[in-house]
């Protein structure tokens, strides 16, 4: 599923599956908790929701030229930053984001700038270059406005080198405004388990507004060590993917495609290969994507 720009030539040299360097399977941060540090939200968020190790695959294949810089755009903890700098030794990534207790969560590194900042705000001539931009956990729906998702799109356009590519992650499909909850269970690395639920709370097909929850229950044995009910909660606008495409190449991107929240395949060592989604039909009823803009 591709658009282009109408002023736009054909690229040359990319390919539609590329190949990128093996990367470490998905980290397990939980394991360096300090034992007299009791598990918290962002524990609980990187153990049921992030898998930042099979992103670093993902985004080297969609970018297709051995990218080095990664921009991460409402950042977190910067688990993808981390995992990113120590897939190779010159890559190195600068995270964004207005939390400073997220963002300090873990040891700094050495190739990874942390940045605590709004990221519509924040001085485009103080930020490196990036090779790619990456916003994940649905963060572009932060952005109510189509003004305002312009307008930092256009942002991202100049942060990015030629060749650049600007990621975010959306959902759709039948289920987009249903409300309702889904349960998942992890392990964490001692064994405990952990029932994570997502909860659309509230949605609104008219103006493309979600309320959206996640909660997390810890138990051991059967006993319950924790629980902790709205850990996280997001209003969100859902953007449909003509509307993301439409606004992409208007802020100036050149090229924009729709690629599967999942590896098109990986070898036996390893490397990711991914294939943009050329006909909606392939898509699943309700499906997470990527939405890949190229400047």
């Amino acid at each position: 599923m591709r658009k282009k720009a109408p002023t736009a030539g054909p690229t040359k040299g990319r390919t539609r599956a590329a190949k990128a360097p093996a990367v470490p399977p998905r980290s397990r941060p939980l394991a360096a908790t300090p034992p007299d540090r009791p598990l918290d939200r962002h524990d609980l968020y990187e153990l049921c929701v992030q898998s930042p190790g099979d992103l670093v695959g993902m985004l080297s294949a969609i970018h297709g030229h051995a990218p080095l810089v990664l921009g991460e755009d409402f950042a977190g903890t910067a688990a993808l930053s981390r995992l990113w700098a120590e897939s190779a030794p010159r890559r190195r990534a600068i995270a964004i984001d207005l939390d400073t207790e997220a963002l300090d969560r873990h040891p700094a590194h050495k190739r990874v700038t942390r940045l605590a900042a709004d990221v519509h705000r924040v001085t485009l001539a103080d930020l490196p270059s990036c090779d790619a931009i990456f916003v994940g956990n649905f963060s572009i729906g932060y952005l109510h406005e189509r003004r305002d998702l312009i307008r930092y799109l256009r942002r991202c356009v100049w942060r990015l080198k030629r060749r650049g590519v600007f990621v975010c992650d959306t959902y759709g499909g039948a289920s987009t405004f249903t409300t309702g909850t889904v349960k998942r269970e992890h392990r964490t690395p001692d064994g405990r388990r952990v029932i994570y639920t997502w909860e659309q709370r509230d949605a609104d097909p008219i103006t493309g507004l979600v309320t959206n929850a996640m909660h997390f229950q810890v138990d051991r044995d059967g006993d319950i060590e924790l629980r902790i009910a709205d850990a996280f909660v997001y209003n969100w606008r859902i953007w449909s993917l003509p509307e993301l495409t439409d606004a992409m190449l208007e802020a100036g991107f050149s090229d924009v495609e729709i690629y599967d929240k999942v590896p098109s395949a990986v070898d036996g060592e390893g490397n990711v290969y991914m294939a943009p989604v050329d006909d909606g039909a392939d898509l699943e009823e309700s499906f997470i994507v990527c939405v890949a803009a190229r400047r």
